[in-house]
């Protein structure tokens, strides 16, 4: 096994744990809605199972950082522009910062700069996360092995962009929840499905 394949994993793993920190925090706080409460609440100052919620969304974001370290070779032998692994690798490192130093105030509020902090890094996260997507399909279109992956990445971006302004128009809304979920669903996928091309292909 290359060490790219070993990156790939810590890749693969890192969306399976975020989305289980949700589904497993989630049900053990019985006030916690699904459809109604946001992801980032359940660790949140004062949420009841905070340092399990923390823990795993630190360790997802740490696998992700540690799969986009090695991204750039691990594509095509390192053929072609940097731009899109440096993308996603500075929104991991956001990613890391949102769960270790910036949680929502108590009730997933964002009224002190820690909580706004946090809305903030998360917008900047994703906004660099779809970047990437889109110079990586720039990067891969006319690469024989990668044109498929390529399209994907270009879908992904959009559709992402576009559950990005959904979520932002209806944040405020009692379903955001069920919103949220849905326009991480996109990003989670790509992690995952570029992981695993990474897997495939070293």
């Amino acid at each position: 096994m290359s060490i790219f394949q070993i990156l790939a994993i810590c890749g693969m793993l890192s969306p399976i744990i975020y989305t289980a920190m949700w589904i497993i925090c989630g049900s053990l706080d019985s006030d916690y809605n699904h459809i109604r409460d946001d992801i980032s609440s359940l660790f949140a100052v004062g949420a009841p199972n905070r340092r399990l919620a923390q823990s795993f969304v630190i360790t997802e974001s740490v696998l992700l950082f540690v799969f986009f370290i090695g991204l750039h070779e691990g594509i095509n032998d390192g053929g072609g522009s940097i731009v899109g692994p440096i993308f996603l690798l500075i929104g991991s490192i956001l990613g890391i910062m949102v769960a270790l130093f910036f949680p929502l105030d108590e009730g997933g509020e964002f009224t002190t700069l820690r909580g706004k902090m946090h809305i903030t890094l998360v917008i900047v996260m994703g906004l660099l996360t779809i970047a990437g997507m889109v110079a990586i399909w720039i990067r891969l279109q006319s690469v024989s092995d990668w044109s498929g992956f390529a399209i994907f990445s270009l879908i992904s971006a959009i559709v992402s962009l576009i559950g990005v302004i959904i979520s932002g128009i209806l944040a405020a809304g009692k379903y955001r929840g069920i919103i949220e979920r849905i326009m991480v669903t996109p990003f989670q996928l790509y992690y995952f499905v570029l992981s695993l091309m990474v897997f495939l292909n070293n």
